[in-house]
């Protein structure tokens, strides 16, 4: 009979081995199931988050280039104003250098006919025309 228990006892420890063995293999296709699961909910967090980055960075450049646009409209505003100011400043300029023409003529004339000491007055005032011609040129060149 030691045998025969001997036979009943291993059978019994080979059926509670199978037995662990079917529960460790349940165990663990449970557990790659799950492991499954985790990795394709990272790949798709994974795949959101790229999605959110790219827009982040598409919204990032678009409002860049807004930026860089507004920028050089400002720039053409701000360029376009100067030229319309210069172009104010070299006509003041013309018709001061008319102004002066105009006064050296008129000096002249006045010379001929009153004389030196009278002459010499409206040459300085042509003088005095002419610095403010070069002050305003000068002031035209350095806009």
């Amino acid at each position: 009979m030691s045998a025969q228990s001997g036979s009943e006892s291993d059978s019994t420890r080979i059926a509670e081995a199978q037995v662990r063995l079917r529960e460790a293999a349940e165990s663990a296709e449970a557990a790659e199931k799950r492991a499954t699961a985790e990795i394709r909910a990272l790949e798709n967090d994974l795949e959101k988050a790229k999605l959110r980055g790219a827009e982040a960075l598409e919204e990032l450049r678009a409002n860049h280039e807004q930026e860089l646009e507004a920028e050089r409209e400002a720039k053409r505003r701000a360029i376009a104003a100067a030229e319309e100011r210069l172009a104010e400043i070299e006509s003041a300029a013309a018709d001061a250098e008319k102004r002066v023409e105009a006064a050296e003529r008129r000096a002249k004339e006045v010379e001929d006919r009153i004389g030196d000491g009278e002459a010499e007055a409206r040459e300085a005032a042509a003088s005095w025309l002419r610095d403010q011609v070069n002050s305003i040129r000068r002031e035209a060149a350095g806009k």
